[in-house]
């Protein structure tokens, strides 16, 4: 998480267009939904419109596009012409999903786009493709408005752009629900970055940071299943884990009180309902876990359920570690398990120390 003071050092770099912190940060600028490179040559924002991030991801993931002056990821003095191929390519169509023969169609060889993209901005293409797609949809969510706003402050001229890439990750169109089971849809900021909670009227049934590996997927599995259109909105749910949110960032919450509903498997839904057992501040092993099922056997199943898990924080697989003590595997990044980890372990002794001096 960037500090306020470090904020305040990429403003300055951002405002003398300093080269030195070139690929140290890019910055997204709210009222014009564009990010941008420290030296981009546009008229400045003011410091309370910018939202900076580490990663371009982080910034397509955020719903901001690539800034058509400074061109963050296709400058030609920074990146090769492979990549500045495929950035336009994206921009011109960034609903679409990438296949072998779309390469072909534009002589770039696959695997040569893969390296590149990860050598330069640390994911691949498909992965970049997949986050301006995300973006696109999280936008939405984000803001609440019409479809139109959206359409318009994401920059197509026609609305058909928008309504693909919102359609292909949350299902029918947002103007045509009538008759259709909806569910609903927020992005909520915590202290470890964004995450999307959707929810119908009585139950919570995903709850994910929107970097998460896989959750374009999982979203699209989600509305499938469930037969149902997902719609930026709120709740009863949703406003509940929101404010349960804040008080188990704020360390006075352990346990979580929100209505939810475990959508998988027998056997997952058995692994997920052990995983809500484990207190808070403690940690199993996926063997511990086998074995609490009566299936020692089992322990490859249980990671597989584990990392399957669609409601973060809440079912806590961050809980769960290797036998020899590691932290192994989390869909949300080795960093965020760290940290919770350490969060929960640190306010357990709080209340121990507060229960005994009383």
């Amino acid at each position: 998480m960037i500090t306020l003071d470090r904020k305040r050092e990429y403003y300055e770099a951002l405002v003398s267009k300093n080269t030195e912190y070139e690929g140290l940060f890019y910055v997204g600028v709210k009222t014009t939904g564009i990010f941008c490179r420290p030296t981009c040559p546009a008229r400045k924002p003011k410091f309370e419109n910018c939202e900076f991030y580490e990663t371009a991801q982080q910034a397509l993931l955020a719903s901001f596009r690539p800034c058509q002056r400074c061109r963050p990821l296709s400058h030609p003095n920074h990146v090769s012409a492979v990549i500045r191929t495929l950035v336009e390519a994206v921009e011109r169509h960034p609903e679409k999903r990438w296949k072998t023969q779309d390469f072909r169609e534009l002589s770039i060889d696959e695997s040569t786009a893969r390296r590149q993209f990860k050598k330069r901005f640390g994911m691949t293409f498909v992965e970049y493709a997949r986050a301006r797609r995300m973006g696109i949809a999280l936008k939405n969510i984000r803001s609440g408005r019409s479809v139109i706003d959206s359409q318009l402050d994401t920059g197509y001229e026609s609305s058909s752009g928008f309504r693909d890439a919102f359609a292909r990750i949350m299902g029918t169109a947002p103007t045509r629900l009538d008759g259709e089971h909806v569910l609903k849809a927020t992005w909520l900021d915590t202290p470890l970055g964004p995450m999307l909670a959707i929810a119908d009227e009585q139950s919570l049934v995903l709850l994910e940071f929107v970097d998460r590996r896989g959750l374009e997927r999982e979203v699209e599995r989600l509305r499938i299943r469930e037969k149902a259109a997902i719609i930026p909105g709120r709740t009863r749910p949703i406003d509940w884990i929101e404010k349960e949110l804040e008080q188990y960032f704020a360390g006075t919450l352990t346990q979580f009180q929100t209505p939810i509903r475990m959508i998988g498997s027998p056997f997952q839904q058995s692994v997920w309902n052990v995983l809500m057992q484990i207190p808070s501040g403690e940690t199993r092993s996926y063997q511990q876990i086998a074995i609490a099922l009566g299936r020692p056997t089992a322990s490859r199943a249980v990671a597989r359920a584990n990392g399957s898990n669609q409601l973060a924080v809440i079912i806590p697989c961050h809980r769960v570690i290797t036998s020899g003590g590691e932290l192994g595997g989390y869909a949300g990044g080795l960093t965020r398990k760290d940290w919770l980890l350490k969060h929960e372990y640190a306010h357990r002794e709080h209340v121990e120390t507060d229960q005994e001096s009383s």
